[in-house]
């Protein structure tokens, strides 16, 4: 049955941010009731409402549907049978109604409050549609929906609109029009170019309001149908497109007149602006000469020959212009000033990169190319429309975004490779992908319309013409047939249209049912439609909707964006979640500047900080946009018009962003974050991933024992590279400063140096060098011949140092032959005692510390060369202070100041943060202070020494808490360890850093373990030392069970043979005088590489052995792992996921790693699934494992949603009191997410404030409990997968309170504990 439609809902579902008023509600009195009401009637029914004036042309190309187009019977029967059912309801109405076809209209009346416009003696362009436009304006006065079919270029979108607004005033009407477009950039052109020609103010009388849905278009065409028969008989719809199939929306919108329907009127304008000539492969002989491979439909693809054609055709547009220009004489070195524009469509950013390429390697053909993606910068696909340089072609490389409605009036040549990508879903997974297709015909003229607006126009299509006439398909394939209809089946659950199925089978293209009980599932899965649990009577083609599934519906974001924004205001982080959604929904919020990802990538590192999260990194440059745009530096994005709309949407359900300021305490802001990546993943469930481990004694052999955190790996390194050092110094200067590069054969290993004073972590500048690899950035040197070398230096004799393996230290400024040795320990390492007293001189962060020996013997050495650096006439620094310089710097200690050896952190101003390596401490010193080391001094040994304590990681809650520590551990270390010399047992040494335990003297001679301290005390819990150290303990205790003197002899290393430093300084003394010539071969590098960078997988049964990759653009596109010694699986949420078109690779977009607390994937999946079943071991003593999802039917047995269940084995022990934590958290979130009279939407704010802080605590609590979960080897359980495996006898139901009274549409059921058999 038609139900009511109030004004809310009819609101919500046209408008963001602007009201309707303009309607009828279904069931309300007659037009006319009475005397009383007549003027109000008629106030309202005289103003024409004309909306929307389509373009009906889909947006995007035929492709795979998610399903065979051709229907089973069952499929027809429930679309016949609810059609039938619209057909005799519509016959009830329309006995009781007056037609909507032409009939008696009320007086016009001019409202008070109109904008009142005055005539105008606007010219109108010469085009197709002004030759018809009375004939026109009468069809759509006298019809309620009006078919407009015309030409591309024939007027259709820029003057009908203008029609209409002139004729109503000149009859001073009220009218008010509303134009769709299919593409942002389409609406603002189209805006801006009326604006301009008409002389207004854009923004004011004519504007644009941009938020692309292409999925719901489907539906709004059925809501304007259905509305039009009941709630607006006066509004005005007007369909226009160059390529719709007109029979088929004529049929579709017909009217009942006379006991039958009558179609649509449809409206043919005749003309074009001018003619287009279109050519296809087989007509470019002249260029291709035949060459070519025929196209195969199943396989669309580019050939590297078939680009090579359209740079060949641009080539020759010079000599097609001088032709049609008639001139005879033309000649390589002139060039008319005003040369054609060409747009080529192409479908994608990777495809428009490789043309990109092409033509900028055409030198001297004075080209000006421009992307045009929905990718690039708004300001870059503005560009399109300005006039090239005199003498300059312009030439468009474009995707499907420039098809329709976007005018480029110079553009003459259309060239065409007659592909697109087209977003569906994979049959498989139901996840969206986004594949290469074969453009429709339909998408093709549309694109072949661009040309001849100023004149005649070329087509070129770059397909053979027998393909076009027999494989390239007439239309495209409707969105409601190949998109997800979560929006669109929420949308009729809160119109309340009654069952989904029922409206949507009188969709212009009626959806599968299998799609419909498919999407009914992922909503119960979501938290929008209520999950029932066991039940026998579960409806599969509906459901309850839940308070979520109201507001969701009310929300122009996706589901999962929604649910963001309802757990932010459950969490009290609904500000952040606000930004993450508007962010997401409109997509690149960063800009990506064409070819420059390398930059936006460090961008984006830069706002995330240390959160490893895409979304974390929206919300901070937003904050920092808001603070610019406060100080007048910014325009004002549509992403902060879009987190208006939302904060204003979501205040009808009680939900506001608190402008109480927190209490600030030194932890909030990270245990803030946390509760936001907390409900990220709550958001973004089932969109989790884990990691593979990498193979540490595989990965130490490959790096050589350099440190994996500072250096990466080149491959491919030409003979004697150590000669093009510099060459490969300036390729990663962009990353950061180069420490080192050791050339061994054909690896080079590139050491990037580390700030002393920072806390141990993978450097920033590996992570560039490895997404240098990941972007496919050009490694090339330019290179001598081995032979050539060989033949020119030394008759051939340097030909040994070939397998010379070569240091070079740019720090040092050095270039010598190195030892190869296979001892664990660097020789000059080494030490000569497992215990040592030390002093603290600076404590990097908890368990990191530098500091100095404080024995008779190294304070001796001290002392010494602190006497002769003060002896020596120092000089000032003969360059300017950089990062990692070694000088000499002034320090004053007991009023005496005196130079010691120091390494430049960094410069700022007038003054440098210094480091002096042989104390441990720093200080800010003047740069004239600065003063040059002599060589003597560098090459001596630094004598502070960089200590780590072993056996210790943070524990849950200083990860929480703090910045890998928490504040409170950060103070109780640094109370342990200053002040007070310290007892030192050394564990290991790796890559100069002294493992240790740390004992502080408690009494005369007792000690205490500061890690035992820290455990205790809940700061610290026990973990694995690395490979490297453990391999390092065992070459001390080798040593050390040796006699004095033996050790001794080890560690002097075999002296390095002088002949081979001679040879390396005359090779090094002949390439940089020149006397080989200059370099006559290129050689490409491989890399770079770091064997710790890991590979994720999918916890959902239905992806899980499926391959993944994280977009470029994410901050997790490059994972290192810091600490591989850790078999606590890590965890990654998405976003959003798509797959290929073959299906076996995900593709993950916006994801954050989440922080590396023991047992966080089970802890946060058990939380947030809909339904989980506890694992059990065979004695039944404790639990194994969960598995999460939708649950089972318990009639058939079968999983409901099997594709998205996750099977984990926990690798931490989980008791009953974690469950019950757990399901307390579940119902302290259903409390702020509840329908009902002491629903949410009643709560005052302060009752808000006490529930979130509840559910905030709780929340915190589950994670940071002061006892660490106890380390398990994980079980997987025996049958994977397999739900209702636990005997029934020992299933105890957790009853929430609330949700026993009354209709359960509760956002979270109560999970079911396990009874153990204790």
């Amino acid at each position: 049955m038609l139900r009511k439609l109030t004004l809310d809902q009819i609101n919500d579902w046209f408008t963001i941010g602007k009201t309707v008023t303009d309607v009828e509600l279904l069931g309300s009195p007659p037009a006319f009731p009475a005397e009383a009401a007549r003027d109000e009637a008629q106030r309202r029914d005289s103003a024409p409402r004309f909306g929307p004036a389509a373009q009906a042309q889909p947006a995007a190309a035929a492709a795979a549907p998610r399903r065979p187009l051709s229907r089973k019977s069952s499929e027809m029967e429930y679309i016949n049978k609810y059609r039938q059912l619209e057909a005799q309801e519509f016959d009830m109405y329309g006995s009781d109604q007056s037609p909507s076809r032409p009939g008696p209209r009320p007086a016009l009346t001019k409202l008070n409050n109109m904008t009142c416009i005055p005539e105008t003696h606007y010219k109108y362009p010469d085009l197709p549609i002004n030759r018809c436009k009375e004939e026109v304006i009468s069809l759509i006065e006298s019809n309620s929906v009006v078919i407009i079919h015309g030409a591309t270029g024939s007027g259709k979108s820029t003057q009908l609109p203008q029609y209409i607004l002139d004729h109503y005033i000149q009859r001073s009407a009220y009218c008010n029009i509303v134009v769709t477009q299919p593409r942002k950039i389409g609406a603002s052109s189209i805006a801006r170019w009326i604006s301009r020609e008409r002389a207004w103010t854009l923004g004011g009388l004519v504007g644009y309001q941009v938020h692309e849905r292409t999925e719901d278009m489907d539906f709004l065409l059925l809501v304007v149908r259905k509305l039009l028969r009941t709630n607006s008989r006066f509004v005005k719809v007007i369909l226009m497109s160059a390529t719709i199939n007109c029979k088929e929306f004529a049929d579709y919108f017909a009217v009942p007149v006379q006991n039958k329907m009558n179609p649509a009127y449809v409206f043919e304008v005749e003309g074009k602006p001018h003619s287009i000539e279109e050519y296809y492969l087989d007509d470019l002989g002249h260029i291709h000469h035949g060459r070519l491979s025929p196209h195969v439909l199943e396989e669309p693809v580019i050939p590297k020959n078939i680009y090579e054609v359209a740079v060949s055709l641009i080539q020759i547009f010079d000599n097609l212009d001088m032709q049609e220009s008639g001139s005879k004489t033309w000649s390589g070195a002139q060039f008319v000033l005003e040369r054609s524009s060409v747009l080529v469509f192409l479908p994608g950013l990777g495809e428009i990169n490789y043309m990109h390429e092409l033509l900028t390697n055409m030198v001297h053909k004075r080209l000006q190319v421009y992307p045009l993606h929905s990718s690039v910068t708004l300001e870059e696909q503005n560009n399109v429309f300005l006039s090239p340089v005199p003498g300059y072609r312009k030439i468009i490389l474009s995707t499907n975004i420039a098809e329709s409605s976007v005018t480029v009036p110079d553009v003459k040549y259309v060239i065409d490779f007659c592909l697109t990508r087209t977003l569906v879903c994979d049959e498989d997974t139901n996840y969206q992908s986004l594949r290469l297709s074969w453009a429709s015909k339909t998408s093709c003229n549309q694109r072949k319309g661009r040309a001849g607006r100023v004149s005649k126009g070329y087509c070129y299509r770059l397909v053979h013409r027998d393909f076009w006439d027999s494989s390239i398909p007439d239309h495209v394939i409707p969105e409601m047939l190949r998109c997800p209809l979560g929006s669109t089946v929420l949308k009729v659950k809160l119109l309340d249209m009654g069952e989904p199925r029922a409206l949507l089978a009188t969709a212009l293209s009626p959806p599968s049912l299998s799609d419909i009980e498919r999407t009914i599932l992922l909503l119960k899965e979501v938290g929008a439609l209520a999950v029932s649990g066991q039940r026998e009577d579960e409806n599969p083609h509906d459901g309850e909707l839940t308070f979520l599934g109201r507001v969701l519906a009310q929300l122009p974001v996706n589901q999962q964006l929604g649910k963001l924004i309802v757990l932010g205001h459950v969490f009290g982080c609904l500000d952040e979640c606000l930004i993450i959604a508007a962010a997401l929904s409109l997509k690149n919020f960063f800009a990506m500047p064409f070819r420059q990802h390398l930059d936006g990538y460090r961008n984006k590192v830069n706002f995330s900080g240390n959160s490893k999260s895409d979304c974390i990194a929206l919300v901070e440059a937003f904050k920092t946009w808001q603070t610019c745009r406060q100080s007048g530096e910014l325009r004002h994005p549509k992403v902060a018009e879009l987190y208006e709309e939302l904060k204003n949407r979501i205040s009808q359900f009680n939900m506001y962003v608190d402008s109480r300021r927190p209490v600030m305490d030194q932890e909030y802001i990270y245990k803030q974050r946390f509760i936001l990546q907390v409900v990220l993943a709550g958001a973004f469930y089932p969109n989790y991933f884990t990691f593979g481990q990498p193979d540490e004694e595989m990965a130490v052999r490959e790096l050589a024992g350099k440190d994996p955190k500072t250096t990466i790996v080149l491959k491919h390194i030409p003979p004697y590279g150590f000669l093009y050092y510099k060459q490969l110094q300036s390729l990663f200067r962009q990353c950061g400063q180069v420490k080192s590069i050791v050339f061994d054969g054909a690896k080079a290993f590139v050491e990037f140096s580390r700030n002393p004073t920072e806390r141990f972590k993978t450097l920033p500048a590996v992570y560039m060098a490895i997404k240098m690899s990941q972007l496919k950035v050009s490694l090339e040197l330019n290179v001598h011949s081995a032979e050539e070398i060989e033949g020119k230096v030394q008759g051939g004799a340097v030909s040994k140092l070939r397998s010379t393996r070569v240091n070079v230290d740019f720090q040092k400024q050095t270039v010598d032959p190195m030892q190869v040795s296979f001892n664990t320990l660097d020789p000059s390492q080494t030490i000569t005692d497992l215990l040592l007293t030390v002093d603290v001189t600076e404590v990097v962060e908890v368990g990191h510390f530098w500091g100095y020996r404080i024995d008779e013997k190294n304070s001796e050495i001290l002392k010494k060369l602190t006497a002769e650096i003060n002896q020596l006439k120092l000089v000032p620094l003969p360059v300017h202070p950089h990062p990692d310089l070694v000088c000499l710097a002034p320090f004053a200690d007991f009023d005496k100041e005196s130079y010691f050896r120091a390494q430049i952190l960094y410069v700022s101003g007038n003054s440098a943060e210094v480091f002096f390596v042989d104390y441990g401490n720093r200080s800010h010193v003047d740069l004239d202070l600065l003063m040059e080391i002599p060589y003597q001094l560098l090459e001596l040994p630094f004598q502070a020494l960089e200590f780590k304590i072993c056996k210790m990681r943070p524990s849950a809650k200083s990860l929480i808490c703090g910045e890998h520590w928490s504040g409170g551990a950060s103070q109780r270390f640094a109370s342990l360890v200053s002040g007070c010399a310290l007892l030192v047992r050394v564990f290991s040494v790796v890559h100069s850093v002294l493992h240790v335990d740390v004992y502080r003297y408690a009494g005369v001679q007792d000690t205490v373990n500061v890690r035992d301290i820290l455990i205790k005390e809940g700061y610290a819990e026990l973990a694995e030392e690395p490979y490297e150290s453990k391999q390092s303990h065992e070459a001390l205790k080798g040593l050390f069970s040796k006699s004095i003197q033996n050790m001794a002899d080890m560690t002097v290393s075999s002296p390095v043979k002088d002949d081979e430093k001679y040879l390396i300084r005359v090779l090094l003394e002949s390439f940089s005088s020149n006397k080989l010539g200059p370099p006559n071969c290129k050689a490409i590098l491989h890399g770079p590489f770091n064997p710790y960078e890991l590979k994720c997988h999918s916890l959902t049964r239905i992806s899980k052995f499926r391959c993944v990759w994280i977009e470029k653009e994410s901050i997790n596109s490059v994972i290192i792992s810091d600490a591989p010694e850790d078999l606590h699986q890590r965890m990654l949420v998405a976003a959003s996921l798509s797959v290929n078109a073959t299906g076996s690779t995900m593709l993950l977009r916006e994801t954050s790693l989440m922080p590396h607390v023991p047992g966080l994937p089970a802890l946060l999946s058990a939380l947030f699934a809909p339904v989980m079943e506890l694992r059990v071991d065979r004695d039944g003593k404790c639990y194994t494992g969960v598995l999460c999802g939708l649950g089972w039917n318990p009639t058939t047995g079968a999983p409901i949603l099997p594709e998205h269940d996750i099977e984990l084995a926990f690798d931490v022990q989980f008791n009953v009191e974690d469950i019950v934590e757990i399901n307390i958290l579940r119902a302290a979130i259903n409390k702020l997410v509840c329908d009902g009279p002491n629903g949410s939407k009643f709560l005052g704010p302060e009752r808000i404030a006490q529930l979130q802080d509840n559910a905030r605590q709780k929340l915190l609590g589950l994670f940071c409990q002061l006892k660490p979960r106890q380390r398990v080897v994980p079980k997987w359980h025996e049958k994977p997968y397999e739900w209702n495996q636990v005997d029934p006898k020992l299933v105890m139901e957790q009853a929430d309170r609330e949700s026993s009274r009354g209709k359960n549409t509760f956002l979270y059921q109560l999970h079911k504990l396990i009874v153990l058999n204790t």
